[in-house]
């Protein structure tokens, strides 16, 4: 069974249509945004997506802080982890500015996005580690860059409505002008 519309069709209960329907509307949507979003028990969240799973309509990622998921086989590895990225709003400013302005050094993101210094440097190396962006040393600073800015675009671009972002919205609209 795959996660296609026949197969959400085919699901007995209400309930678990509506947890599908919010996993395919939001891909990337964590555990506790699930549970405040439908206001299920949580025993009752749990056990649903369960049985989703097993049942390979859904699959899920973990980002390190988040288990995430997905309407199995829409996202490929690569996907995920930028999907990952986007649904937290630090990580996703980065990118943002990272896929607009190109290179940039922890101290230019951080005044960029009005964060600590020591904020943005944890989110880069988590971004690093989720090969998402690569930096490069230039004398004392660490220059970073997105590796794949087109992806990240595509998947902001399609996905941009199930995020609440308005200054991110802005920068992939002049990125989208050149």
């Amino acid at each position: 069974m795959t996660g296609s519309d026949a197969d959400v069709d085919e699901l007995e209960l209400e309930s678990r249509r509506a947890i599908y329907k919010a996993i395919e509307a939001t891909p990337g949507i964590h555990f506790r945004a699930l549970l405040d979003d439908l206001e299920y028990a949580q025993g009752t969240l749990q056990y649903h997506i369960r049985w989703l799973a097993d049942a390979d309509l859904v699959e899920s990622s973990t980002d390190g802080k988040y288990t995430r998921y997905y309407p199995e086989g829409s996202f490929d590895e690569g996907d995920q982890a930028v999907m990952n990225a986007l649904r937290r709003q630090c990580a996703r400013r980065i990118l943002a500015y990272l896929v607009n302005d190109g290179p940039m050094t922890t101290s230019e993101l951080s005044e960029c996005i009005d964060k600590a210094a020591s904020t943005v440097s944890f989110h880069l190396s988590q971004l690093e580690a989720a090969d998402l962006v690569t930096g490069e040393r230039d004398g004392r600073a660490v220059q970073y860059d997105v590796t794949d800015p087109d992806r990240i675009a595509r998947l902001y671009a399609v996905h941009h409505r199930s995020f609440t972002d308005r200054l991110v919205d802005g920068l992939f609209d002049l990125w989208d002008s050149y």
